[in-house]
Order: C-alpha cells, then structure tokens, then sequence
C-alpha cells in the first residue's frame, strides 16, 4: 500500500505532520498505519548526522523498514529529513518494485524558523547548531518535476493539510510501472541459455583470434553474423570477458525468439561499447 514521504529542514514541523497524517487515516480508512522514521529507531541524532557513513547506515534502516512495512493493505509513513535527492529516488524505486503509489509531503520552512524550533526543544531532543546549520546546507530541495518527487505537497507552517488531496494522491493514482529489468522474463526456449553461451563464445574468439592477424580499422567476420564488424582499438581477453557477461546479463532479460540473431546483435554491442 502507499508510501508517505516526509521531508524537510530539521525541527520544520515533519513529525507534527506525520502524526496529523497518521490520525486523519486511522480516523477515515479502515487501513493500519505505520509511522516509520529516527524516533522509532531511537537514534542520537547528532551523534548520527556528524559522521556520514552512520547516517548512510540509518538511511539504510529506515528504507529496510519502510520497505518490510509495505504491504497490499497498510499506510507507511516514513518520517525522517529524506533531504538527499537520490535517497528520495532509491524510495521512488522500492515502489515501483512493490507497485504502489506514493507521495512527497514537504514541510516548507527557513531556515531561522527550523532554528528556533529547536531551541524550544527539549535539551536532549536538540540538534546541536553545527549539525543542524549543515543539515540545512545540505539540504536538496524537492521538484515536482522529478517522478520521485512528485506528487509533490509544499506546506507551510500556518497551512492546514489537504488531506483530501492526500488521499486522492495515494489511493486514486496508479503505481509507477515497474522497470523492465526488475521483472523476470521468460526464455525463449529450453536450450535458449546454452545457445547464448555457446554463440557468444564462439563471438569472443572470433574477435581474439582475428585481432592476431588485424590491425584497428579492419573488419572482422565473426561465425553466424551477417555483418562484419570494425574494431578502433585492440581488445584483450579481459575486455571482450567482460563485454560478454554484460550481453548475456542483457539478453537474459530480453531474449530473442530467434537464436540465430544472437551473433548480430552481440557484435553490434560490441562495436558500439569499444
């Protein structure tokens, strides 16, 4: 079920919003809600956000939660800063995988009020002002016209919810196709798998064994293509090995009905990559 993305400056009022969010959906759906972000981990947030490899490991566990939330049935809010733009993109991909919506709720504040906030916090609650002043530097405003952004919902302090809006948002929108490499594809036939391997060996000593006798700019006649190919520079074994687990990796996902274009196809990837 969908995924509610909360974002924003330190001390802007995210949590506030995650839990007026949370009390609207429980109030008006019969859909159990779960509120994932730093409090339910029980983070020292500024011992977290001083040293970068914690604070990837907490990203970490918030989208492994958020992640092991998701389900045909529930609501996950995951309330944390989510201020880094590919971070938000990595959670855009967990839904199109799990093939639900998903929205962006921005909590729009300056930085002088997000401040202030702070300093009405608890002591212990508190970002230390060197934390939260790089926080806030840091910071990567979201833009709706990102697919990971968007929908997009900007608010600001004095602003009331659109819940309704929300709602619509998160219920009446479809998932996000998902990628095509994400999805298993059939083969095309029982030996299909053999066939790729033997082809594309016979295609990487071709190229080898050609190379011994060729300079760069010649064309090479590789078995079972029509078309010769032409080689810039020399390729070592290493090289046309690599090029080869790539193709095959490729055309696992994507197979041809047609054994016999194989070869073809593996030689254009390969004048197209050197």
């Amino acid at each position: 079920m969908p995924l509610i993305v909360m974002c924003g400056f330190p001390c802007s009022g995210k949590t506030r919003r995650a839990v007026e969010l949370q009390e609207y959906f429980e109030q008006n759906t019969e859909r159990k809600v779960h509120n994932v972000g730093d409090g339910t981990l029980g983070i020292e947030k500024n011992a977290v956000y001083a040293d970068s490899q914690n604070e990837k490991n907490v990203r970490g566990s918030l989208r492994a939660e958020a992640e092991r939330r998701i389900n045909k049935e529930d609501i996950v809010i995951l309330d944390s800063l989510n201020y880094i733009k590919g971070y938000r993109y990595e959670l855009f991909c967990l839904i199109k995988h799990t093939q639900t919506p998903h929205c962006l709720v921005y909590c729009l504040t300056s930085a002088e009020v997000s401040s202030t906030w702070n300093t009405e916090r608890d002591v212990e609650e508190q970002y230390t002002q060197e934390i939260l002043d790089a926080l806030v530097l840091r910071f990567e405003t979201p833009d709706s016209r990102n697919r990971w952004d968007s929908p997009l919902f900007t608010i600001q302090k004095e602003d009331t919810l659109p819940f309704e809006a929300i709602s619509d948002a998160i219920f009446k929108r479809k998932a996000p196709p998902p990628n095509q490499s994400t999805q298993s594809q059939p083969l095309s036939s029982t030996n299909f798998l053999y066939e790729l391997d033997k082809v594309t060996q016979d295609v990487l000593m071709a190229i080898l064994n050609s190379q011994k006798t060729s300079v760069p700019g010649d064309l090479i006649a590789v078995p079972g293509a029509t078309e010769k190919i032409e080689l810039t520079r020399s390729l070592n074994m290493a090289e046309l090995r690599k090029l080869r687990r790539q193709f095959i990796s490729y055309t696992k996902m994507h197979p041809t009905e047609n054994i016999g274009h194989i070869a073809n196809i593996g030689c254009i990837e390969v004048a197209l990559l050197v």
